[in-house]
């Protein structure tokens, strides 16, 4: 039995946005796959997915699905409006595709840490849970930018971080922004660590 967590990528990866199993033509190999309505859908909601008998039990026996209640006919229907264009359009990929590389590289011309990954996510090393969590409140009151702290337990201790995830709609400008932004603030923080 293979379980796949493809909710960060269902819409993003894959030629009809069908994630990574498909990208890796392996999507025929999966028992279960999860996804979610949210994220590049613009929806919110989620799903798994696999052969009706196994959809049946997880119907009957997972509480979180006993007791919830159905998505509304209008958000049902805004899923599906969605799910049908991004399997036939490739421009929001390619375009969050730019975006992601564009940041990669302006990051690293700043020499501001981040891991290295094939994914659309791009996680800034903090390593320090306060830092993490200051940076995240300066970067929304200062600079207006959200970006989630991610600290332990989701993460190990010492490997905290900011996950940044850039769109297909944010443009240039914005990922200036927030390189300019981050760019004060690493050079604040070593300051900071001089000093002390």
């Amino acid at each position: 039995m293979t379980y796949l967590d493809e909710v960060h990528a269902v819409g993003l990866y894959g030629p009809r946005g069908g994630g990574i199993a498909e990208a890796r033509g392996l999507a025929d190999r999966i028992t279960l796959i999860e996804g979610t309505l949210g994220k590049a859908y613009g929806c919110m909601g989620g799903y798994v997915s696999g052969s009706r008998a196994l959809c049946d039990f997880i119907r009957s026996f997972a509480s979180g699905f006993i007791f919830t209640t159905a998505l509304p006919p209008a958000v049902a229907a805004a899923a599906q409006a969605s799910i049908a264009h991004l399997k036939v359009s490739d421009a929001e990929r390619r375009q969050q595709r730019r975006q992601v590389a564009r940041l990669r590289a302006a990051l690293d011309r700043q020499g501001i840490p981040h891991l290295a990954n094939d994914s659309h996510i791009i996680p800034v090393m903090i390593k320090d849970p306060v830092k993490c969590r200051m940076l995240a409140d300066i970067l929304m009151r200062d600079w207006g930018i959200y970006v989630q702290p991610i600290n332990y337990p989701t993460v190990p201790k010492g490997t905290e971080r900011l996950r940044f995830t850039p769109g297909p709609l944010h443009s240039d400008a914005d990922i200036d922004h927030l390189v300019e932004a981050l760019t004060v603030l690493w050079k604040q923080c070593t300051l900071a660590h001089a000093v002390a």
